[in-house]
């Protein structure tokens, strides 16, 4: 096979991850599984060992920063621990169940899931202590938002570390 075609094919499998990403979909694992491949397949190929680390951090870095973003957005917006606890855990369980609406179920469950999560969460703190509901359950749903558009930025420097490294080093 061609060294051209192959880096076409790495391109070709981090931009569908790159796609994944904002659907709710495991694009990054996609996009780091894609250079461990390279990296086997081609250890000549310029993703070493230090690229495939970088790679690595950064994809632990954003589901880190997915869900604690929400929850740090609720405290902003007035909440209490629990509300943002409550917006992690929302999060996860909106994402893992969805909404019956094909490709982007997963997403609007998280984001609803972030949203009921930190305001159930919210109501159930003594009033005299209590932030509104809504408001923090509406910061909630912005910081999962925000969330998101950080994991879709580091899915694009992933792409450009992966392929910039392939392309240089090959």
């Amino acid at each position: 096979m061609s060294p051209v075609l192959i880096l076409v094919l790495l391109a070709a499998v981090l931009f569908v991850g790159l796609l994944m990403i904002p659907l709710g979909l495991p694009g990054l694992w996609v996009m780091l599984g894609a250079a461990l491949v390279y990296w086997i397949a081609f250890p000549a190929g310029g993703i070493g060992l230090w690229i495939v680390g970088i790679v690595s951090a950064m994809v632990v870095l954003a589901e880190v920063l997915e869900f604690t973003v929400a929850a740090r957005y609720a405290r902003q917006y007035g909440g209490s621990r629990r509300a943002a606890w409550g917006a992690i855990i929302g999060g996860l369980i909106g994402a893992v169940a969805g909404v019956p609406v094909p490709v982007v179920g997963s997403v609007i469950g998280a984001f609803a899931g972030a949203f009921v999560g930190a305001f159930v969460a919210e109501t159930t703190v003594r009033r005299e202590v209590r932030g509104d509901p809504v408001k923090v359950a509406t910061g909630a749903l912005l910081g999962r938002i925000v969330a998101s558009a950080l994991k879709v930025a580091i899915g694009l420097a992933v792409a450009a570390t992966v392929l910039g490294a392939a392309i240089l080093g090959g």
